[in-house]
């Protein structure tokens, strides 16, 4: 029973996914078009992947438990001076980038974070690229600094400051820990106001 009842909960999770991507799909259809569509330039590309791009939907089934868990997770961190990782983990189809988005998107965490970024990271785990893709979410602008550590290290020092913060990683598979230990955790974590999150779905 309970390998039936585990099967069950990993078909919603699927079914989840399925139902989300046919409402974000409808959700672009309705889009109007103002005109003529411009050619893709790679920045634009890179926006694109490592924004959450989330469309408004009214309700996805079985995760009302999941995203209360979370969000409460997430809201309790305010007194911590430290940046706190949150990893959602899980199987491949389990759902947990669909649980991430809910979360994100709720009316609770957008207010209660000054800034809210999101970065795919299954393309690129690289420290340089993360770390660009990081200045470029909080500043709502381009980084054209050279792929230096130091310079982009001031870069976002400068644009996070003390605000506080919830950075999303999805999606990391890459199994080299030591880019997180050795390069991305010291800088992110080092950085940003009380109570600052970051969720890594993997």
């Amino acid at each position: 029973m309970k390998e039936v009842k585990t099967a069950a909960y990993q078909a919603a999770d699927v079914l989840d996914n399925f139902e989300y991507e046919a409402l974000r799909r409808e959700a672009q259809n309705r889009r109007p078009i103002t005109g003529k569509r411009e050619p893709v330039g790679p920045h634009q590309a890179l926006c694109r992947q490592t924004h959450s791009a989330l469309v408004e939907f009214t309700e996805i089934f079985g995760r009302d438990d999941g995203k209360k868990l979370v969000v409460k997770l997430l809201l309790d961190q305010q007194h911590h001076q430290n940046v706190q990782v949150l990893p959602i983990i899980g199987i491949g189809g389990l759902g947990k980038t669909t649980l991430a988005k809910i979360v994100y998107n709720d009316n609770c965490v957008q207010n209660h974070f000054e800034l809210k970024m999101w970065h795919c990271a299954s393309e690129n785990f690289e420290a340089t690229a993360v770390v660009r893709s990081t200045i470029e979410l909080a500043s709502n602008g381009r980084c054209d600094l050279p792929d230096t550590m130091e310079l982009l290290r001031q870069r976002l020092q400068e644009v996070i400051a003390r605000k506080s913060f919830l950075l999303v990683l999805d999606d990391v598979w890459n199994e080299d820990q030591q880019k997180w230990e050795d390069d991305l955790k010291p800088l992110l974590c080092s950085i940003g106001g009380m109570g600052s999150v970051i969720v890594v779905t993997i």
